[in-house]
Order: structure tokens, then sequence, then C-alpha cells
């Protein structure tokens, strides 16, 4: 056995390998705790990815039922987390899975091993654990990667290279880098070091081994958000719209098939993409056709919301009114919405469902006019707002493409009515962050106009009993800035709250991952234009 793997005898700790603090010194306690876990999530029938809040609600459950201590709620929560994603795991196949394992695994005062740019570069010689695993790794396929941090798992998600990981790191970093974890929202398992220490560290080695070889035939493979968004990108080409639309015929059609192709991220369309496919399990009838409407919604809102705001610029260019006048714009807007409209009345789907279709996106259309209008109607005379009334302008204004979006995909897969209330909880808060978002980076740029309603006007009313404020410096304001980066993360943190009645894993990892893309880029922008 290798000295740094954990005995499986059923009570003592390996000689050389004394637990940390917060786990189970004894073997059957662990494995306790292992059952109680699995027991938990199958009969609370938890779906991930759980938020920490629901993960330490299930620990502490599975704790006090094997009448352990308290102490161990957080190795608790990450069995709990393991249990909640073995399913999905289980249907990625080898070859697209990561092992990550930690550095400290190695034999500290005899490993030959070097070190590059990734990690550690092992010679295989057998002196520790890490041989065992990479040898395993090798032959069920995994892509292997001995080094610290979440980083590499992260970039390889973004990359599309992997679509689940296998673990090993310490307790302390793992309640860490859980956030991060849970925001990628893909499958993944973590198995515990036993001692932490960053040196001769131990684990359950057949834990993980385990977790490695975790394989079931059937399963519906969880769909994967970095592949979604590159084939949405995809449609929109000169060839690909045309194929849909028709060749352009005349200058106006020209100009719109133009602004569909400008740059974003097509958020909207990826979000009807992700219900579609999470909830049907493959592409039902005419989605790229469905999507493409939803992109023809927004890109027509774009037109007239630059026009209304008297903006000059978007995706660094000049806005469609500025380049062709507004009484282009304004009929290349209305075109973008027509054909939005057209393409989902000739989608080939039952009648009833394209009646559905066409109904949500009448009612998202009418209830973005309403929003708009507001903050229109607001800049006619501008005067204090508070910041309930803002947020219901921001509700309206932007939360409906959202909800359209998701909607549309849910009943291209032919789903009920049920998750509507939950596509709108999620949306609201979704649109209410990035709103927040977009007043703070105005302000940090020093752009934020006078002449529409802000975050930090509200604040600032509210600072002054409801009065407008004396001059529009208030954005300077650190403790206004303050509070409003406090509100955006509510808002962020409400839309990933929204997500927890999801009982189809598939799509609440894909909306998760939504969440963490927007608002998580590493620019700190993530932007969704």
């Amino acid at each position: 056995m290798n000295p740094q793997s954990a005995e499986n005898s059923a009570d003592a700790p390996a000689p050389q390998c004394e637990t940390q603090r917060g786990i189970p010194s004894s073997r059957r306690q662990r494995d306790r705790l292992a059952e109680g876990a699995r027991a938990r999530v199958a009969i609370a029938s938890a779906v991930p990815p759980l938020t920490l809040a629901e993960l330490e609600a299930h620990a502490r459950a599975v704790v006090a039922e094997a009448g352990l201590d308290e102490s161990y709620v957080p190795y608790a929560a990450v069995l709990v987390h393991n249990e909640a994603w073995r399913d999905a795991l289980s249907a990625v196949p080898f070859d697209r899975r990561l092992l990550l394992l930690p550095q400290c695994l190695r034999d500290a005062d005899a490993c030959p091993a070097v070190f590059d740019g990734l990690g550690l570069l092992c010679r295989r010689c057998g002196r520790c654990a890490i041989d065992e695993l990479l040898a395993e790794a090798e032959r069920l396929g995994y892509v292997a990667l001995v080094s610290e941090g979440t980083g590499a798992v992260t970039a390889m998600i973004e990359s599309g290279q992997i679509e689940a990981f296998v673990g090993a790191s310490c307790l302390s970093s793992l309640q860490e880098i859980f956030p991060r974890i849970e925001a990628v929202g893909v499958p993944g398992v973590a198995i515990p070091l036993l001692r932490d220490g960053c040196r001769n560290t131990a684990l359950d080695l057949d834990r993980l081994l385990e977790a490695m070889r975790l394989r079931r035939d059937g399963l519906p493979r969880p769909p994967v958000i970095e592949p979604i968004r590159r084939e949405v990108e995809g449609w929109f080409t000169p060839a690909g719209l045309d194929e849909l639309l028709g060749p352009a015929r005349d200058t106006t059609e020209r100009i719109a098939r133009d602004w569909l192709l400008r740059a974003g991220k097509r958020w909207r369309p990826v979000l009807c993409v992700c219900a579609a496919r999470a909830l049907a399990g493959d592409d039902p009838p005419a989605l790229r056709q469905i999507a493409v409407a939803v992109e023809c919604f927004h890109k027509a809102s774009l037109v007239h919301d630059d026009i209304e705001d008297g903006d000059d610029h978007r995706y660094g260019d000049l806005t469609l009114h500025c380049r062709y006048g507004v009484p282009v714009a304004l009929n290349v807007g209305d075109l973008l919405l027509s054909e939005g409209y057209r393409l989902l009345a000739e989608a080939p789907l039952p009648e009833a469902a394209r009646a559905r279709m066409l109904r949500a996106a009448a009612e998202g259309h009418r209830q973005l006019c309403i929003g708009q209008g507001a903050e229109l109607c607001w800049t006619r005379s501008p005067g204090p707002i508070s910041l309930d009334e803002l947020l219901d302008i921001y509700t309206g204004k932007t939360a409906p493409a959202f909800e359209v979006a998701l909607r549309l995909g849910a009943q291209a897969a032919g789903a009920d009515e049920e998750l509507c209330a939950l596509f709108r909880d999620y949306s609201r808060a979704l649109g209410i962050a990035y709103q927040l978002r977009d007043d703070l980076s105005d302000a940090s740029d020093g752009d934020l106009p006078a002449r529409r309603p802000s975050i930090l006007l509200a604040l600032a009313c509210e600072q002054s009993a409801g009065a407008m404020p004396d001059s529009w410096n208030f954005a300077a304001r650190t403790d206004l800035r303050d509070r409003a980066r406090a509100l955006l993360d509510d808002f962020r943190n409400r839309s990933v709250a929204a997500l927890a009645p999801l009982r189809n894993t598939a799509l609440k990892g894909l909306l998760r991952r939504v969440v963490a893309g927007i608002f998580d880029a590493p620019d700190g922008k993530g932007n969704i234009a």
C-alpha cells in the first residue's frame, strides 16, 4: 500500500496519516457520512448544482443523522456535492473528463519530478499515489493534470476540452473554491485530502479511484454551454442568415442582416437553445429558427433603444441611426421585429405550439415596451425616483427578453407552463443585476448620463429623503457605489437562488453557467448586448 493512501480498515487511520480537524479520523465514520450523503441526496432529490446554503443544510442533516460532531459539516457538504453529481458525471465519457491532482500528494523528500507552467511532470517512479492515479487516468482516457487551484479546470471547461472533472484537494481549499466550482455548472467530484499542510498529504485512494471509474450507459449526457455558444454564433453568418431568411433583396434587408451579424455574446439565443436541449435531450424541430427569432427581437430593441437614449456608439462603431439616419434605423428595427414573428409563425411545429410561442413573444414585447416607456417618461421630466420605482423599470425593460428566450426554448421542447414562474424569477433577477452593473460601469467610465434614471440616482434620492440631489456629482460617491455593488451581488445571487426548485440537472447547470458567464467574465464586463 502506498504510504500516502489512507488505510481501508474499519476504525483507525493509518499511522502515517493523522487526519486534519473537520475530517473523521475513523474510516468507519467517513463511510457512515458517505452513506448518509447518498441517502440524503436520494430522499431530498437534491439536483445539482447546489448552492452553498443548500449544501450546508443537507450536510447538517447528514451529520445529525450520523450522530457526529458539527465540525464535520464541511466534510459532509463535499460528500453531498459528490453524490448530487454522481449520475451526471457517470454520463460523461472518460475522454471528456479532467483528473486534477494536488502536487502535495508527491513524496516531497524523494520526488524526482520537475515542474512546468501547468504543474508537476510526474516521472512515474511509484513512490507516491500520483503514479497509480495517473496510470488509471491513462487507462481510462482522462486528461490529467497535477496542479494547484481551479484555474486549469475553468480554462479547459471554457475551451470545451472537458465536460466534467474529478479531483482531490484539502478541505480548506475546497471550501474556498466551492463558489467557483458551483459556478462552472458542470459535473464534478472532489475527494478531500485527509491531511493538509501542502507536504506528503494523504487521501482515501479507493474513493478517488471509484469516482474516476464512474460510468453508466443510457444516462443523458449533460449539455455544455461553451459548445452551444460557439454553435449559436456560427448561425449568424451571411450564408447562415440567407439560408434561414432568404437572400436580402434590397438595401433595407441588407442593413438589417448586417446588424444581426454585429458582435455580442448572443446570450438570449443561447438561453433559448439551453432550455430546449436540456428539456428535450436533443434538438427539437426548428430550434435554430426560433433562436434566430429571439436575436431578431433583441437586435430590434437595440436599434430603438439607441434612438430613444440618444446613444452614438454600440459594438465599438456608430449606432444604426447615426450611420443611416433615424427614419431608416426605425424602419430596420421594425423589419427585424417582423422577421422574428415571421420565423415563429412559420416554424414547422403544431399550430398550438406556434400560437403559444407567438403569445409568449408578444407578452414579452409588450412588457419591454412598458418598462422602456416608464424610463422615457421619466426622462421627459426628471425628478426624484425611489429604489422600488427604478427596479420596476429595470424589470420591465430587461427581464422580458431573457424570459421570452427561455419560454420559447422550453415550448420548442414541448415543456408545459410549470416552468414559467421559475423563468420569470430568474430573468427578473438576472435583468436587474445586469442593469445595476451597467450603471456602475458607466459611472466608473464617467459616462453615467444625467438624462436617465440610475441606481446611484435612486440611492442618492433615498439619502435625501426623496429629494433630487443638488448635483450629478453623486455618481462619484464611494458610499453609493458600495451600496449599488451590494445590490448587484444580491440580485445576482437571487438569479442563482431562483434555480433551486428546478428538477432538471442539465438545465439548472446551464442556467447557472449563464450567470457565471455574464457576471464572472475575466474582464469584469461579460457583455450581454
